[in-house]
């Protein structure tokens, strides 16, 4: 919340200082307990405590993006090795569809792991994810191929990336969660970008390193053991980030709502009962949130799962030349996402999806052509222009979707929104794209896909509600110091002189 500390400041121009959305959430808290806040009301996050939670998030989702950073630079090597017998653009076209299959049970991983963390504590089932995700990337490492063991081979790679899929279900959605719900009211934009901050350097690095695999090593190696290697690295990555998660103390948004209502009551809602809760009240805010997500996924896979295979299948660059094309948009998303994520908190979440979308409208096409020149300068600002948009949307989402639902119901509203987004629009797009490509002949497709995500988008955007500064749903206060929390007590007492002066009115006269 957007309080002033400069000394000497009079409490009411704080107050006019204050944004409207923190201005009418402080009013209406106000109005329900009809007294400013106390030491008790304000809830001050341990900086220690903090860290440990945005990195061991952020590392998560670091580990998730190795492998899909992995798997999108490998899949024409993955279609030679696990499906030699089809074309060339029938084994991309295997590739990606085996890819899009984790996407396919990536909801019921939503559905099954959501409760759960409203119920037995984030923590816990964060843990739980991590360990699944490092043994499903891990054993892809360890599939014989094609021609050891015929079709049991892709059978394998499927269950391996289904096993991703189920986990990843409760990865995102509860890593944003558990990430708002640590993070000061001020910050939440800048500290959530750094859970997407670990995305990207996860997809960098294991796109670095299937790039300079492919250097180092011939096509014939590439396709006997070399691919093998970037899976195997999941194992150690696994450990280190399940040591930390088990580290993590649970976040204090859950643990207050454990506090305030009856611990063996919360743990004996069924997950019906929570279903029906989310799809009767929170409908409007689930449709937001499919919009939202939509909007940053197409864009998403878009940019890290299809460009690479784009420009070596269908605009016919070196493989090399094209890694090093998209590996560069994701160094320049790393480097952006984290001021994006803070300039978030300051002119609004609204205003950055709002300018993120328009201009994926206007520059999709002119980025594809950009990507068709010959040459480096113009494909690489063809990269830069739609890295910039896709970082535009990942900043502040981390911030935004936890912040559409309350405290009892956000793990598994956010499965159900963001996994069924994610899987009917943002897996599938490396698939449908290649696919409309692939029928229509035309490269400049993707561009118009991306135009078509970008007017959902708006939609969605406008029908949310401004939540930069405010407090989480179904949660007190957060702020990140002693002093904060005392500017923020003095500011309700100054708001509620002013709301008590406007509800008495002025004095009647006197004759």
């Amino acid at each position: 919340m957007r309080t002033t500390g400069t000394p000497g400041r009079p409490p009411r121009q704080a107050v006019a200082e204050l944004p409207r959305q923190v201005r009418d959430d402080l009013l209406r808290r106000l109005k329900r307990r009809g007294r400013p806040f106390t030491a008790d009301d304000v809830k001050v996050v341990q900086p220690p405590m903090l860290k440990r939670a945005v990195s061991a998030s952020a590392l998560g989702n670091c580990m998730e993006w190795f492998d899909f950073g992995v798997y999108s630079y490998l899949a024409a090597t993955l279609g030679k090795v696990f499906y030699p017998d089809a074309s060339s653009a029938a084994q991309l076209l295997a590739s990606f569809a085996t890819f899009a299959a984790a996407f396919v049970v990536r909801p019921l991983g939503g559905l099954f792991f959501g409760p759960l963390g409203d119920r037995i504590g984030r923590q816990k089932v964060l843990a739980t994810t991590m360990i699944m995700m490092a043994c499903g990337t891990f054993m892809i490492g360890f599939i014989p191929s094609y021609a050891t063991i015929g079709v049991a081979a892709p059978a394998l790679l499927l269950f391996a990336r289904m096993l991703q899929g189920f986990s990843t279900g409760g990865e995102y959605g509860g890593a944003t969660t558990f990430i708002a719900e640590y993070s000061p009211d001020r910050h939440r934009g800048f500290l959530g970008s750094w859970l997407d901050f670990g995305t990207f350097v996860g997809y960098a690095l294991g796109s670095a390193l299937v790039t300079v695999l492919g250097m180092l090593l011939t096509d014939a190696e590439m396709q006997s053991w070399g691919w093998r290697v970037p899976f195997l690295l999941a194992g150690p990555l696994g450990l280190i980030g399940l040591y930390m998660r088990l580290k993590l103390e649970e976040s204090p948004a859950f643990q207050q709502q454990l506090d305030e209502h009856d611990k063996e009551v919360a743990q004996r809602e069924t997950s019906r009962h929570e279903f029906r809760t989310i799809f009767r009240v929170h409908w409007r805010a689930l449709l937001v949130c499919v919009g939202l997500v939509l909007l940053y996924n197409v864009t998403n896979y878009m940019v890290t799962g299809y460009l690479p295979s784009y420009q070596t299948e269908v605009l016919g660059r070196s493989s090399t030349s094209s890694d090093l094309l998209v590996l560069s948009g994701m160094v320049w998303i790393v480097l952006l996402i984290t001021f994006l994520g803070r300039l978030s908190d300051r002119i609004g979440r609204k205003p950055l999806y709002r300018w993120a979308a328009v201009g994926q409208i206007v520059l999709a096409v002119p980025a594809f052509l950009l990507l068709r020149q010959d040459g480096w300068t113009l494909p690489l600002c063809g990269v830069l222009i739609l890295a910039t948009l896709l970082a535009g949307f990942a900043a502040p989402s981390a911030a935004t979707l936890p912040a559409l639902f309350p405290t009892s119901v956000r793990y598994a509203a956010m499965g159900i929104g963001f996994n069924f987004s994610v899987a009917a629009f943002g897996g599938t797009t490396p698939l449908v794209t290649e696919g409309l490509v692939d029928l229509t002949g035309s490269s400049l497709v993707p561009g118009c896909y991306l135009i078509l995500s970008g007017l959902i988008g708006l939609v969605a955007v406008h029908f949310m509600h401004e939540s930069a500064q405010v407090p989480l749903r179904g949660s007190q206060p957060m702020v990140g110091s002693e002093e904060e929390a005392r500017e923020l007590i003095t500011t309700t007492r100054e708001l509620e002189t002013q709301r008590r002066t406007v509800s008495s009115g002025p004095a009647p006269e006197t004759t």
